[in-house]
């Protein structure tokens, strides 16, 4: 018997989702495995060659007892012509070759089953690398909004979890399931063959191994999958725990959360407790089913011998066939548990197959056009003719907006939650399409170049900073892989990063964690903005790029910028007055339209929308920014009042 509780238990606990459409997914996995069909009829031929030997053993051990042995009838002896005068040692020397070939046959066997093994992993690990290359190309060429629809861990979950499942199974699982089946169907053919009523008789017990298998395990893998589950529960429940651990000491909690903890600890433990019940009676039922055929095979067959009785008309049944029947059975035995279980493997990656096709046929929805040519180099004037967006129809996000933006000009955005302001800034490198009008550079639209070209020209600086897992130097250069260290290091200084960098343990040869850590919010945003400068792009994009830093690290962020700002167009999503104050143009949003459109100046002695809001969010801002000799604030400014 396949034996052993954990080995079930990790078998079964695999997802046991079946396919919907089995048919398209195979032969979707056939297109797959064709490139390698070589190295599959290669394992097809060492895998027919490895059940032979296994077949071929017993049937050796039965020519033993019947030629060497024990000769009762000469015709039992196929190997060899032996009767009552055929000398001792010829029967030593007889068997002595049976032995031989069996140590053949069960060497070839093993080594055949290695080579099997070893043939279909490498054409599993073909497929594997080329599923996940183009699984990889479809991330990359997915547009932002597909981010914002699908979750990250979901989207891992198919690089990872379900080409893993894939892996298992069409290696160990795919080739243990043919072998398997090969091999009974193989036993069963012989055993018919070689005595037709002994050998239906000896596989009797099959149908109720089947079924013991098929219905225990399908119990086990319920449980497994609540268990699973629970799992989930328990991992979450500790996650928030220890995430929260602020909160749960700050209220007082610490015994309502060991409760909470305890009774999804409890109930993931009772479920594992029910799975292990099921896949603890799995082995021994099959091992009594398995005593039983053995105990068929030496009580019909022991009678015939003993009683030189023919079965049902047959012929008599010798000794050796006994011993051949018995190593049948044992081997006929063996495999049932291990396909049931592993082919419920084969059916949960076939699902997964399901779901990384899905994954691989998803649409994308920005691409470059057939006829996108290469944006030439750009001087930076953008043009919004007539702009319509929506991330989801019906619900229009940017409603009719038109502006120009001239090279060298800054152009500040400002305005509530929801306006469309990220919407707006979003539309120029092309991570959304216009749903009507269009997005133009230098006159051509967008969509007409390649994005490509189109982004390697445009810089951004968004306020939720993203820093790689690697050294500050190639953090840098990510901007630009082709810059020198003396490049990286001169726009570190021009963004005033040089100084925190040159303090760090390996200076700008530093491993940072993951997202930077180690690092303040201010440190990050500063590295990502010497990113962009390194970049030397056309045109710029800050979403409000200073808002995580103080004010010192903000009055030097900002000189820095008024040198890469010189000749660049410049998107600010604004939110400090100090930004809003040196636009070239101040753009005020509400519900995707745009209301206002002017100076700062301009604006506030219109004493319009943009007056209210100033005075209402940025005019204390404003006061506290002059300040006496004294230190005290002090406001400049009266009501309707431009500032200087």
């Amino acid at each position: 018997m396949m034996g052993g509780l954990d080995g079930a238990r990790r078998l079964m606990e695999g997802d046991t989702s079946k396919a919907s459409n089995l048919g398209s997914t195979l032969a979707r996995f056939g297109s797959y495995f064709k490139r390698s069909w070589g190295i599959l009829l290669v394992a097809l031929a060492l895998l027919v060659g490895s059940t032979w030997a296994q077949v071929q053993a017993p049937e050796y051990i039965g020519q033993a007892i019947d030629c060497f042995l024990f000769p009762q009838n000469p015709e039992d002896c196929w190997y060899t012509t032996v009767d009552a005068n055929t000398p001792i040692e010829a029967k030593y020397a007889g068997l002595g070759e049976i032995v031989i070939i069996l140590l053949a046959l069960y060497l070839a066997s093993s080594v055949l089953t290695g080579l099997t093994f070893y043939s279909v992993s490498v054409a599993g690990q073909k497929v594997l690398l080329t599923m996940r290359e183009e699984l990889f190309d479809k991330l990359q060429s997915q547009s932002i909004g597909y981010y914002a629809e699908n979750e990250a861990g979901n989207l891992m979950s198919r690089v990872t979890s379900d080409s893993d499942t894939i892996q298992q199974a069409f290696g160990f699982g795919l080739v243990s399931v043919a072998s398997g089946a090969l091999l009974m169907i193989w036993i069963a053919f012989r055993m018919i063959q070689t005595n037709a009523v002994y050998g239906l008789v000896s596989l009797a017990m099959v149908p109720l191994m089947f079924v013991a298998t098929f219905y225990f395990s399908g119990q086990a893998r319920k449980a497994f999958r609540r268990s699973r589950q629970q799992m989930g529960d328990v991992n979450a429940n500790l996650q928030e725990s220890i995430s929260g651990m602020r909160e749960v000491q700050a209220f007082n909690r610490e015994e309502e959360s060991i409760e909470s903890f305890r009774a999804s600890n409890a109930a993931n433990r009772d479920a594992n407790v029910r799975a292990a019940a099921y896949t603890s009676a799995l082995n021994p039922v099959l091992e009594a089913l398995g005593y039983a055929s053995i105990a068929i095979v030496v009580v019909v067959g022991g009678y015939s011998v003993l009683n030189n009785a023919p079965l049902l008309g047959t012929a008599v049944i010798s000794l050796g066939t006994v011993f051949t029947f018995l190593q049948f059975t044992q081997r006929f035995n063996q495999p049932i548990q291990q396909i049931a279980v592993l082919w419920t493997n084969i059916q949960s990656a076939i699902a997964g197959g399901e779901r990384i096709f899905g994954l691989l046929d998803a649409p994308v929805a920005i691409v470059d056009g057939p006829t996108a040519r290469e944006m030439p180099p750009i001087n930076g004037q953008v043009e919004f003719r007539h702009v319509f967006a929506a991330y989801k129809a019906d619900e229009p996000v940017l409603r009719d907006v038109s502006f120009t933006a001239e090279p060298g000009q800054m152009v500040a955005i400002v305005g509530p939650t929801g306006a469309g302001k990220t919407t707006i800034i979003n539309m120029i490198p092309r991570f959304y399409d216009v749903t009507d009008g269009a997005v133009l550079v230098d006159g051509i639209d967008v969509r007409d170049v390649t994005m490509r070209s189109l982004r390697s020209q445009i810089g951004i600086v968004l306020q939720d900073t993203y820093l790689f897992s690697d050294t500050v130097m190639n953090n840098i250069r990510y901007g630009r892989l082709s810059a020198t260290d003396d490049e990286v290091i001169a726009a570190a200084k021009l963004v005033a990063a040089d100084t925190f960098i040159e303090r760090l343990p390996e200076g700008y040869q530093t491993v940072l964690g993951e997202r930077g850590a180690g690092l303040s919010q201010g440190q990050r945003q500063l590295i990502a903005i010497a990113r962009v400068a390194l970049m030397n792009p056309r045109i710029l994009i800050l979403d409000e790029a200073t808002s995580s830093v103080d004010t010192r690290t903000e009055r030097l962020i900002q000189k820095a910028f008024e040198k890469i700002m010189e000749g660049r167009t410049t998107f600010v999503i604004a939110h400090r007055l100090s930004t809003i104050r040196n636009a070239s143009v101040v753009m005020l949003l509400r519900d995707g339209e745009i209301v206002e459109s002017g100076t700062h100046t301009e604006l506030i002695q219109r004493q319009g929308a943009y007056y209210d809001l100033y005075m209402s969010q940025f005019r204390g801002e404003e006061s506290a920014e002059t300040v006496n000799g004294n230190g005290a604030a002090t406001s400049q400014l009266q009501p309707g009042a431009a500032p200087a």
